[in-house]
């Protein structure tokens, strides 16, 4: 069998067979180029070809390299839907997204964010501006996102926008206050995707069936990555309020929260070049996509979110 669907073990499940201890990298030698994209987060490696079958030791690289940078990139290649999936299986159980319009050739495991109509050309449309603000993938559901894999299809022109943006939730829970730690430490928010969706896409709701699908879940504002044994601010635009707290405090205590995340020497700002694959841990990340002119240039990628395990 040829292909990465040949992988012997996905790459969580190695992860939790080698066990924490043994994440060191400090004298581990990589089986492929790796070279950092910033000072505190994220990597570019190359030598790894997405539609080959890929060692045990390559992905044992990988997972080392997705836990120690939280970004990973690798350089433009041809990667097919089906073998986007593949490689998605890799990381576990791939999402079945509610958002089913959203679905992407003939995979239920692909989400396809596109602005272009039939013939092709930009329809001046954005195709969900939620992802314009900062979130994490799959909060609103009880087993949360784990990893993200995105391919860019089609990008706007250089300085036109479209970039994708990536922020450390372990640094910017290392930089708030002991009295804001001391704050948060108990509290649980709940998240809801029907809440992000109206309130940025009030347009094109979710439907009845996609409500019930997907109700509410409550999930603790300090998440304890599962791997790392670190600990994260978890919220994003998905986060609605807070339990046991009256609403608008909840919210306003949220909106902070998210304002204090954010730190630029902790932020890896992405510019897109076709065919590029990305891969980010969703447990201890923030991202966002920037704006582009929908009437003038055109954008696709398609997405796999792979599902993790409900938060501690």
């Amino acid at each position: 069998v040829t292909g990465v669907q040949s992988c012997a073990l996905p790459i969580l499940m190695i992860g939790k067979l080698m066990g924490h201890a043994q994440f060191s990298n400090s004298n581990y030698e990589w089986p492929f180029s790796i070279k950092p994209l910033t000072p505190h987060l994220g990597a570019e490696i190359d030598g790894v070809n997405l539609s080959e079958e890929m060692s045990p030791e390559t992905l044992d690289g990988i997972h080392r390299a997705f836990l120690q940078y939280q970004v990973l990139l690798f350089p433009p290649q041809e990667v097919p839907p089906a073998q986007q999936v593949k490689l998605a299986q890799c990381f576990g159980e791939v999402q079945i997204h509610v958002m089913n319009q959203y679905h992407a050739d003939g995979f239920p495991e692909l989400y396809r964010l596109s602005n272009l109509n039939a013939e092709g050309k930009p329809n001046g449309k954005h195709p969900d501006r939620g992802t314009l603000e900062w979130h994490t993938d799959g909060s609103w559901q009880r087993v949360t996102g784990h990893a993200t894999i995105i391919y860019g299809e089609v990008m706007p022109e250089p300085g036109q926008g479209g970039q994708t943006h990536f922020c450390d939730m372990y640094g910017a829970y290392e930089r708030l206050s002991d009295d804001w730690k001391k704050r948060i430490a108990n509290l649980r928010a709940i998240h809801n995707l029907d809440f992000s969706r109206t309130r940025r896409h009030g347009e094109d709701p979710m439907t009845e069936d996609q409500r019930k699908a997907v109700p509410p879940v409550d999930h603790p504002i300090v998440r304890t990555h599962p791997e790392t044994g670190r600990k994260c601010l978890y919220l994003g635009d998905h986060a609605e309020y807070v339990v046991g707290m009256p609403y608008e405090e909840g919210r306003a205590l949220i909106e902070e929260l998210n304002r204090l995340s954010i730190h630029p020497d902790l932020t890896y700002e992405h510019d897109w070049q076709i065919k590029q694959l990305i891969v980010w841990d969703n447990r201890c990340l923030l991202h966002k996509a920037t704006s582009y002119d929908p009437h003038t240039q055109s954008r696709v990628i398609r997405r796999c979110t792979v599902l993790g395990e409900v938060p501690v």
